[in-house]
């Protein structure tokens, strides 16, 4: 099931984003990524209730566009995360091997 996000509301330097299909555990590693962008001035989730509602991510940026800046910490994100499953593979390997 692959996460998707939903513009709920946006302006000129803000953006509300709903995820949708979410895991949790890619939230803390998208808001901390999205923290690294330099344009960012703030950036945090919640969610109202933990079962019935979808996380809401919330960014605000000093300059740029903030689906830019949103767009860019998936991009760097994705590729720290690319290869991750393959390289698990080889360290149970190798580990069974060292057994």
């Amino acid at each position: 099931m692959d996460s998707q996000l939903r513009v709920l509301s946006k302006e000129k330097n803000t953006i509300t984003l709903e995820m949708l299909n979410y895991d949790n555990t890619i939230l803390r590693p998208l808001i901390d990524e999205i923290l690294k962008d330099e344009q960012v001035e703030e950036t945090r989730y919640y969610i109202k209730h933990p079962i019935i509602d979808n996380p809401e991510i919330f960014v605000r940026v000093k300059t740029g566009k903030p689906q830019a800046a949103v767009k860019r910490s998936i991009k760097r994100l994705s590729k720290v995360y690319e290869n991750l499953e393959a390289d698990l593979v080889k360290e149970q390997k190798r580990l069974a091997e060292s057994s």
